[in-house]
């Protein structure tokens, strides 16, 4: 069984949402981005790799780096359903 991702589970996990907020402010490297997290490389790649499934970030290769970078339009989803349900609410 094929796991879709949606922006939802992207903004689910606290470290999730920090790290869109350090890409919101530009590009980074994978490294750049595990700065400030306990945590090792490969938890935050993992964390990258849902964000970048989800289709919130974007990743490319720069020399020897893949740098991320954050895609926010796509946050817009939630703000629409947002908006919709509290109509509702």
């Amino acid at each position: 069984m094929i796991e879709r991702r949606d922006v939802f589970q992207a903004i689910a996990d606290p470290t999730r949402r920090m790290i869109i907020t350090k890409l919101s402010h530009g590009a980074l490297n994978i490294a750049q981005i595990g700065e400030d997290f306990g945590m090792s490389r490969q938890a935050i790649a993992k964390h990258i790799k849902i964000l970048h499934e989800c289709g919130i970030v974007s990743m490319s290769q720069r020399g020897r780096e893949q740098v991320c970078e954050a895609k926010l339009e796509k946050l817009d989803e939630v703000t629409d359903w947002v908006s919709e349900s509290r109509k509702l609410w």
